[in-house]
């Protein structure tokens, strides 16, 4: 496993390709949601989602090299692969406790634009100029959470967003969606709801240099007053959610 660690850091270290200057198409994104080849677990997942209205939001292209930041079980990942194409990649950037290696298998056999970058929490460091575009799905509040339980260490957020700037080429863009909390101490709110201020996510990513280029109120839903948990069964997978890019300055 350690070996097959340092691999998979080794392959982003060494990326250097540059983009395609092509928009990914409308129809790419709308084919990618459509596949029947996703996982019926996933399909289920979209009317809450709505991932064709998030990448488009999201404006990626074929070619690009993206890091799915905190990838989960993948849902996104496959989705990017399908958009930036088989010239491009997709890095699945994952803590070990975190990769379910049964749920990625047939994902990366059928995709093989994937590829896996799993390293410890306070160690998911990408190489200077290797992306094209971050995406950061329901998991920055993670930035702020602690937990011994699930092996995820106290990070220093300014040192996180300062790889993620240093990993973009210029121009590059971090796109953010995240349950949106109320005002308040952000640790303190991570831990008693799994949500984040939005307000707090455009001050960090202005500290770290980004600049705002746009937001879309397509996940905002009114009836969420932020007051109770994300898992709470009352606005579980239909939490208010805030949609954010930001660009590094070419």
């Amino acid at each position: 496993m350690r070996h097959e660690l340092r691999t998979l850091l080794a392959a982003v270290l060494l990326l250097t390709g540059a983009s395609a200057p092509a928009r990914a198409p409308t129809d790419a994104i709308a084919a990618a949601v459509a596949d029947p080849a996703r996982p019926a677990s996933n399909r289920a997942m979209d009317e809450g989602r709505m991932p064709a209205a998030v990448l488009a939001f999201a404006g990626f292209k074929r070619g690009d090299v993206i890091a799915d930041y905190q990838a989960g079980g993948g849902y996104y990942s496959e989705l990017l692969a399908d958009v930036v194409g088989p010239a491009g990649r997709v890095y699945a950037v994952s803590q070990p406790n975190f990769w379910e290696a049964d749920t990625w298998r047939p994902l990366l056999a059928a995709h093989p634009n994937v590829l896996p970058l799993i390293a410890p929490g306070n160690a998911l460091d990408l190489a200077p100029g290797s992306m094209d575009g971050i995406f950061a799905h329901l998991v920055y509040h993670d930035l702020y959470w602690v937990s011994e339980k699930y092996q995820h260490p106290r990070l220093d957020v300014d040192r996180v967003l300062a790889g993620w700037y240093a990993a973009l080429r210029p121009g590059g863009t971090v796109v953010i969606i995240d349950h949106a909390a109320n005002p308040g101490d952000p640790r303190e709110t991570v831990e008693k709801f799994h949500r984040i201020d939005p307000a707090v996510v455009r001050a960090d990513m202005a500290r770290a240099g980004f600049v705002l280029q746009k937001e879309s109120d397509v996940l905002r839903r009114s009836e969420d007053r932020h007051e109770v948990g994300v898992f709470d069964p009352s606005v579980r997978s239909k939490t208010d959610r805030f949609v954010m890019k930001f660009r590094k300055k070419a």
